[in-house]
């Protein structure tokens, strides 16, 4: 298939990218800066623009680009920057490939369980609705950017993306040199839920979404069983062979992250119901693995 993937510079883009490339499918890689390679298509998600001849013939879009959430404190700048840089993108992506002569079959925008909100021990999957604070209205209208696909009867799937446990990237790699240092311990009160899903079994589903024309609409990208912070805090330090002792208290991670501070003791409890009901297989679905996962891959 010939398969355009944004975002393809980044933790779940790059690792994505080289899978369908090295099973021998062209991959079309949005760039912001002017094409130097075969395989670059330009786009500006700031102006709106795509380069939809560089689009021709592709038969899938995976659209993950989007300014890194946990990256830097939550000012009013960096909050319009993380919403613009998700809906405009959206936006720009979706008008482009509804505009094509021949459109893909499928859509595939990259999305998060922030949408939920705090949901704390209760269960929730994609039939439930949003939450509240700055993420899950964000999410609301990144996905709602979609519509121009949607509305072109393009497939589209929005990805609802847990905790992705990488070393190389995303908002679990700042936990592995911790732990190897002997640091790592519970965040506030260690009950919050946290969702999570091996980097490799997060390419896997995407790739499944790809494939699967009765998914669409939004899908957890989760493992079946999600844990508290505090189990997954002692998995760590089971597999890594180190001591958790330490904590950090809730009013620390206020002060050293401001309004994000919430969202990282905030519980969301998600079960990955669409992608059990069409039988995808996780190959770490329990956190040990996730963790040895992301240990022996470099």
């Amino acid at each position: 298939m010939r398969i355009a993937v944004s975002g393809a510079g980044g933790l779940i883009g790059s690792a994505l990218a080289d899978a369908l490339a090295g099973d021998g499918h062209d991959v079309v890689r949005l760039v912001r800066h002017t094409p130097k390679k075969e395989g670059e298509v330009a786009w500006d998600p700031d102006a709106g623009t795509v380069d939809t001849e560089g689009l021709a013939g592709c038969e899938a879009v995976v659209h993950l680009a989007g300014a890194g959430i946990g990256d830097r404190r939550w000012t009013e700048s960096r909050k319009k920057e993380l919403r613009d840089s998700r809906v405009r993108g959206t936006g720009a992506v979706a008008r482009a490939v509804a505009s094509l002569p021949t459109p893909p079959s499928v859509l595939v925008c990259g999305s998060a369980i922030g949408f939920y909100g705090d949901t704390g021990d209760r269960w929730v999957d994609e039939d439930s609705p949003a939450g509240e604070g700055f993420l899950a209205d964000l999410v609301v209208d990144w996905e709602a950017a979609a519509d121009p696909a949607r509305e072109a009867g393009i497939r589209t799937v929005h990805a609802r993306t847990g905790l992705v446990v990488a070393r190389t990237g995303g908002a679990w790699a700042p936990l592995f040199p911790l732990f190897r240092a002997g640091l790592g311990g519970r965040l506030g009160s260690g009950k919050q839920y946290w969702s999570f899903i091996s980097l490799h079994d997060e390419v896997a589903a995407l790739r499944f979404l790809i494939d699967n024309p009765g998914l669409s609409g939004p899908v957890n990208l989760t493992a079946p069983d999600p844990l508290t912070n505090r189990q997954i805090t002692k998995a760590m330090g089971k597999v890594m062979h180190r001591p958790t002792l330490a904590a950090v208290p809730a009013q620390v991670l206020r002060t050293v992250l401001g309004e994000f501070a919430g969202d990282v003791l905030s519980s969301q409890r998600v079960r990955p119901r669409r992608l059990l009901d069409a039988g995808f297989t996780w190959a770490q679905p329990e956190i040990q693995q996730a963790v040895k996962e992301a240990l022996r891959v470099f």
